[in-house]
């Protein structure tokens, strides 16, 4: 028996939400966005009638503004958008235990073994949730029905707003081959751009291209997405309280305004890396490679990452490795807009890679210091709040706040 995955994805979710409070406004261009004094201020999410007017998700403001002069913007409520995402899982709990988020407005639900207890058509089911959602809180739900993950996200994608869309074992093929690859899950523009090359555009065309040229350009991913278009995906949907382990921390920071001197970003990094370092130790967990990242005001990105002689989760040693990358990509007076921080290859366990100097002070007795200060360092904020203390070259400077992220 085949399975029965929905995927759910509710439509234009922190514009929907923030419109419960303004219904005048509904027929309205209507964004969601970050505070533009602040200079992150993008668009996080928007209605349809936004939409319509070729408003997009993640363009700066004065962006949306050219295309849409009369777009209203409201400010963003994280808090209020984490209570709706809870009480539309909720919802979905009642159909089955196996509810997978994906996102704060996305979510998997696999109904194989409970479908039966629902009346047994999957197409009634996914309607029924989407009625439901309306009805009791007043949000729109767009429903992919099908027999694996990465085909049922397709379906919510394929058709919106509030809508199913059913890609059977039986019709997958004439829906999804004519496709952009970009429609799939996990290929990203540089896997469009490697495939377009060698003319592969549709997802019927890379299932025709046999795995073995994905897999050259594009290593495990190629073959990943080989297999995606060829309809095996056997991934389970993972109940919430079934945590994906943690691949990665990280934190970043757009600036009021670009940072020009070396002092300037090392205060901006100092920040990030305490926050990244603080969130690692909460965690128990230790990092063995680091990527830190820059943005211009033109909105240019690179990237450089190093793996480190032995992993941790102290701040001292993140900030030196981070200035060495940053060091690698950045010439002043070059403006910087924005930072990112990222500890990458977790681990649970400190582990070392390197032979210590015999005649240099022991490397775990400076880490057992070191250790000490940020431990007392975090309790301290645990007892009297985050703001309570800081290290001295990073005072002054605002943590960019990780919920305020675009709606995907």
């Amino acid at each position: 028996m085949s399975r029965v995955i929905l995927h759910c994805d509710l439509n234009c979710f922190y514009a929907s939400v923030e419109l419960l409070s303004h219904p005048e406004l509904r027929e309205l261009p209507v964004a969601v966005c970050g505070d533009p004094a602040s200079r992150k201020g993008i668009i996080l999410a928007k209605n349809e009638p936004a939409k319509r007017c070729g408003v997009k998700t993640a363009e700066t403001i004065w962006q949306a503004r050219q295309k849409c002069p009369d777009l209203v913007l409201l400010p963003p409520h994280h808090d209020r958008y984490r209570e709706f995402s809870r009480l539309v899982n909720a919802i979905y709990g009642q159909y089955t235990d196996l509810v997978e988020p994906f996102g704060i407005d996305e979510s998997w639900l696999d109904i194989t073994g409970s479908m039966h207890l629902f009346g047994g058509d999957p197409k009634e089911i996914a309607d029924d949730i989407r009625q439901r959602i309306r009805r009791e809180l007043g949000l729109t739900l767009s429903v992919g029905v099908s027999f694996n993950k990465v085909f049922a996200k397709l379906g919510s994608d394929y058709k919106k707003p509030d809508a199913t869309t059913v890609i059977s074992p039986e019709n997958w093929q004439d829906i999804v081959w004519p496709l952009p690859v970009g429609s799939m899950l996990f290929a990203g523009p540089a896997a469009q751009r490697a495939l377009g090359q060698y003319g592969i555009r549709t997802i019927g065309q890379l299932a025709a291209a046999g795995s073995a040229l994905p897999q050259e350009l594009l290593g495990k991913l190629g073959h990943q997405l080989w297999c995606y278009a060829n309809g095996l995906d056997d991934s389970p949907v993972r109940p919430q309280h079934l945590q994906e382990p943690v691949k990665s921390v990280g934190n970043s920071t757009t600036f009021r305004e670009n940072l020009t001197t070396r002092a300037e970003i090392r205060r901006g990094t100092a920040l990030l890396c305490d926050s990244v370092a603080t969130r690692l130790r909460q965690q128990g967990l230790y990092c063995r490679c680091l990527q830190v990242g820059l943005r211009d005001p033109s909105f240019h990105n690179i990237s450089r990452q190093k793996h480190l002689p032995h992993s941790t989760h102290l701040m001292r040693e993140l900030l030196s490795t981070a200035m060495e990358l940053i060091d690698q990509i950045w010439r002043s007076p070059n403006p910087v807009r924005l930072i990112s921080v990222t500890a990458l290859d977790l681990t649970d366990q400190w582990e070392t890679y390197e032979q210590e100097d015999l005649f240099a002070p022991a490397q775990s007795r400076q880490d057992q210091r070191q250790e000490k200060l940020e431990q007392a360092m975090d309790n301290i904020r645990r007892r009297f709040g985050g703001k309570a203390i800081a290290y001295g070259e990073s005072a002054g400077e605002t943590v960019y706040d990780p919920n305020e992220e675009e709606e995907q």
